[in-house]
């Protein structure tokens, strides 16, 4: 029997689509306005620059940062220390001199007290043209910040005629953006961006529906559907538009009602929520029907608290932490700036090159490489920080990652061999012999390791397999209950699946694609009902916890490489 293995790096899988949302009468860091077109504007400009918590906003003018080099190698020559070469600060554009920087301070989306300006011992070249770069446009800003695509000054480093510096110095920002009116041009783009940030829908080789019939059963032992089934489930040629919730007005009210606020910062905003007692039975239930979106920032930080238990002082610590790495390298920040904008174009908030969005995105994902040794910096990281940052600041994205990692075994998922997706996919197979042993059959009949199709579901929780409003909603189970919901969607997926994959005309091919599509519900209510209901089972979550321990008996002893499909 061929058994394929993961066929990844410590880099995971690449993904592209993420969004924001906003609204200034609601609470939370970042809200959405009910009118969509309210919230493009909204987005776009809170994708220039992020609010700055606890006054740590830069003190830099451009005049304290070397400019960009305008060309230089992109590999080091063996034994080479030399560092970039610095041009004069005349390089950088004359409307963003000194003088101006300080009649209109730049904007500052990822703040600290001190930025390195000088290559650490031992630091790779090239890495410190990195750091250096989003440092400098870190105090100038960008131009066309959310509609333009930008400079690229990284990967691609400005060129050494005049013209290429001319036009690198236009892209700078120069202060005054965000002062004037919006251009027909902008407000002509922005009228497409949807609900959640996104100005295009990410294309997809394989769009498929998702029914919601099968999801309607409870999760129990069946047998295999008619022989004569189709191999091929409903194909889809776009993805619907993303529809305001139903039920969004109702359900605004009562988790207002239902969260007090527990902490205010010093100009009385409020920094953290609570439940109050009288509601909190309701907390489960009403999460499972879906958080509304303007207490999304608000209910996840509320439920990564309560599931990490951590203290405000903890949180402080790590806003701190957050700082401090800002300045210091990272052997992964040239991957993380080649995998920063190929991960989030469709967005409104990561479009520009550069812009406020990518800024942070590389920020935090700078500073989360260098929070854990083993785990370092893997792809499926990038993701996960941008949707997080649609809710939150940069600092608190960075704490809210590192409560994934050390509460929500996330530790696990990213270390090196990825033993806790190995754990999770070997309880979906149990749980898939147990309750579709036929289904469990034709995976080992066509010889499909559950490897090969389910390995960027647990690298990237989902992000790239189900719309966007989908993953909110799985995201909010998660936050709540833990890893295991992203085991009962995996469950879900092949539940519905299940004729398909048992047709007399499914083979290796046909299951492999049909797993490996991008999932479009017919109904995200069903879907999250069945995995409410799947979760709450007591006798499953009993076999759960006794799968996962003899899975760690079967690494202790050798013999796990033989116990996946």
């Amino acid at each position: 029997m061929r058994t394929p293995s993961i066929q990844l790096d410590n880099r995971g899988t690449p993904t592209n689509h993420h969004s924001t949302s906003s609204n200034a009468n609601a609470p939370g860091p970042s809200r959405q306005r009910d009118s969509e077109q309210s919230a493009s504007l909204i987005s776009r400009r809170s994708s220039r620059s992020s609010p700055v918590s606890r006054n740590r906003r830069s003190s830099l003018s451009t005049r304290d940062l070397p400019p960009l080099p305008p060309s230089s190698r992109t590999t080091p020559s063996p034994g080479d220390t030399t560092p970039p070469r610095q041009l004069s600060p005349n390089h950088l554009s004359p409307k963003v001199s000194s003088k101006a920087a300080g009649k209109h301070p730049p904007p500052s989306s990822s703040p600290s007290s001190k930025v390195s300006l000088v290559p650490s011992e031992g630091e790779d070249n090239d890495s410190f043209h990195v750091r250096n770069t989003y440092a400098q446009l870190e105090v100038s800003g960008v131009k066309g910040d959310g509609y333009e695509e930008g400079i690229e000054r990284t990967r691609a480093r400005i060129g050494t005629s005049r013209q290429s510096q001319l036009d690198a110095e236009e892209a700078l920002g120069n202060g005054k953006e965000k002062m004037r009116d919006l251009h027909p041009k902008e407000i002509q783009f922005l009228a497409n961006v949807d609900r959640y940030g996104f100005f295009t829908i990410p294309s997809h080789d394989r769009l498929i529906l998702l029914n919601s019939g099968p999801l309607l059963k409870r999760l129990a032992p069946t047998s295999a559907g008619p022989p004569s089934a189709s191999p091929d489930a409903t194909s889809l040629s776009a993805l619907p538009p993303v529809p305001m919730p139903i039920k969004e007005a109702s359900r605004i009210a009562k988790w207002t009602r239902m969260l007090i606020p527990h902490k205010r910062s010093p100009g009385g905003n409020v920094e953290t929520w609570r439940i109050k007692p009288s509601k909190a039975s309701k907390l489960r239930e009403r999460t499972y029907k879906g958080v509304p979106d303007r207490w999304r920032g608000a209910a996840w930080d509320l439920m990564m608290t309560g599931y990490s238990g951590m203290t405000p002082q903890g949180l402080e610590r790590l806003i701190d932490e957050y700082h401090d790495a800002l300045e210091k390298p990272s052997s992964y920040d040239i991957q993380i700036d080649l995998d920063v904008p190929r991960t989030i174009s469709g967005h409104i908030m990561f479009k520009t090159r550069y812009g406020a969005g990518q800024r942070s995105l590389f920020h935090v994902l700078h500073c989360f490489s260098l929070r854990c040794e083993t785990c370092g910096y893997v792809q499926g990281m990038g993701p996960i920080a941008a949707t997080l940052l649609c809710y939150f600041e940069p600092e608190r994205v960075y704490a809210s990652l590192v409560r994934l990692h050390d509460a929500y075994n996330m530790h696990t998922v990213f270390s090196p061999g990825f033993p806790g997706l190995l754990e999770a996919i070997y309880v979906q197979e149990r749980i898939t012999e147990q309750m579709m042993p036929d289904v469990y059959a034709a995976f080992r009949k066509h010889m499909i390791s559950t490897t090969s199709y389910a390995t960027k579901w647990y690298i990237t929780l989902f992000a790239n397999s189900v719309p966007f409003q989908t993953q909110l909603r799985i995201w909010d189970a998660f936050l709540l209950e833990g890893y295991d919901v992203f085991v009962a969607v995996a469950v879900a997926i092949v539940w519905v699946y299940r004729d398909h994959i048992t047709s007399n005309a499914a083979n290796f091919e046909t299951v492999l694609s049909l797993l490996s599509s991008f999932f479009v519900p017919e109904d995200e209510n069903a879907l999250l009902s069945w995995i409410e209901k799947t979760l709450g089972d007591k006798k499953l979550r009993a076999s759960v916890l006794r799968w996962k321990r003899d899975w760690k008996e079967l690494v202790a002893t050798g013999k796990d490489a033989t116990a996946l499909l």
